[in-house]
């Protein structure tokens, strides 16, 4: 059976179908947001204020993870074609340096990969999702089989929670927040979400507080946003309480049909 790239056995069917992944989700946008050139190419090439273009967006990007986690890898493939079509073909220009960059950038395109596998990784440990340190190694290792799709090498990429850290602590001097975007917590006020999904709306404020006090300290400062341990400990505690509060849901409604599916190989394997 066609299991994708990941499978029954893997660490990433685990991870990836928990709820409160979106949470997880929220915080890789808000990782992205602090590589210069990674928000300059998504500022420059997106209508990121039109309502429709940003909720399609969000639609597209989460369809993308969908596929790449759960899809044959046939399917996997071709949507990691369709986005390394998009990257080559688009530019955005660098005021720092002065220079024309496309969004296949792979410094740029690491940072995301990294941001994403993090975020991820953080959220469902900081949850209660029950996974050892060897579970995360695996976790990040798997991943580089996600990083390929959209044009980046394994080798490029950490292959171990260790190495992930490493890479993050020498990104940092050059992250910052681009004075030209708008801040995610003020867009999060008046949030893209079609009229069908009002109730969503007002939800989005809150899930966009909790993604940005899970990043890390140095992270919130570089958004601006109070650094303490009081975020800390409120984080930890409302992922737990949304974790468990999760658990209480039956399966058949917990779950999408993907992660249920994916659930019933891991039962069987």
């Amino acid at each position: 059976m066609d299991y994708g790239l990941f499978g029954p056995r893997s660490v990433t069917w685990r991870v990836m179908g928990e709820p409160v992944q979106f949470v997880g989700g929220f915080r890789a946008l808000l990782m992205q947001g602090l590589h210069p050139r990674a928000m300059r190419g998504l500022v420059q090439n997106s209508a990121l204020l039109d309502p429709h273009e940003a909720w399609a967006r969000f639609l597209r990007t989460t369809e993308f993870v969908r596929v790449r986690t759960y899809g044959t890898r046939a399917e996997a493939e071709r949507a990691g074609a369709r986005v390394r079509r998009i990257h080559a073909s688009l530019t955005a220009h660098d005021p720092d340096t002065g220079e024309d960059f496309r969004l296949d950038d792979p410094g740029a395109l690491r940072w995301v990969h990294v941001g994403e596998v993090d975020s991820y990784l953080t959220v469902a440990r900081r949850a209660g999702v029950a996974l050892s340190g060897e579970d995360a190694d695996r976790f990040v290792a798997e991943q580089r089989r996600s990083a390929r799709l959209v044009g980046l090498r394994a080798g490029d990429v950490p292959g171990s929670v260790a190495e992930m850290r490493a890479y993050i602590e020498a990104e940092r001097p050059g992250l910052y927040f681009v004075p030209e975007a708008s801040h995610p917590l003020l867009l999060s006020l008046n949030a893209p979400v079609p009229l069908r999904l009002a109730a969503l709306r007002a939800a989005v404020p809150m899930i966009t507080l909790l993604a940005f006090a899970t990043l890390p300290r140095w992270a919130r400062r570089l958004y601006g946003l109070p650094a303490t341990p009081l975020e800390d400990l409120w984080a930890g505690a409302s992922l737990k309480a949304l974790y468990r509060g999760t658990r209480v849901i039956p399966e058949g409604l917990r779950y999408g049909p993907d992660a249920r599916r994916a659930r019933r190989l891991m039962s069987a394997a």
